[in-house]
């Protein structure tokens, strides 16, 4: 009997998690690029940062990710090898600990599986 119940709850939780899903990609944190992980590990160090606008308030202009204040979401740069600018790469963090990839400059995000 405890192990139907526990088996039955196991599955509720499942049903309730998946309607909460946005929808949105995923990608694990060890699947991202290795510049990817080493901006991610020099975010949660807190820096320093190579680039000017690491940590700049990111708008979401684009609609791409929850609808939440200006200010909630902070982007940083993924340095692409070869290019001789910032890149298309970006990790987006938001204030409830979301963190998003995108490698094409906004266009489409993954959300990190930390």
């Amino acid at each position: 009997m405890v192990r139907r119940l526990l088996c039955l709850l196991l599955v509720c939780g499942a049903l309730l998690v998946g309607c909460a899903d946005s929808g949105m990609a995923t990608v694990r944190e060890s699947r991202l690029p290795v510049e990817a992980r080493r901006t991610l590990a020099l975010i949660d160090k807190g820096g320093p940062f190579p680039y000017e606008k690491d940590g700049s308030v990111f708008g979401n202009y684009e609609r791409k990710l929850p609808q939440h204040r200006r200010g909630y979401y902070h982007e940083y740069t993924v340095p692409t090898p070869g290019s001789r600018d910032r890149g298309a790469r970006r990790i987006v963090t938001g204030e409830g600990d979301e963190t998003y990839y995108t490698a094409d400059h906004y266009e489409s995000f993954k959300e990190v599986l930390r």
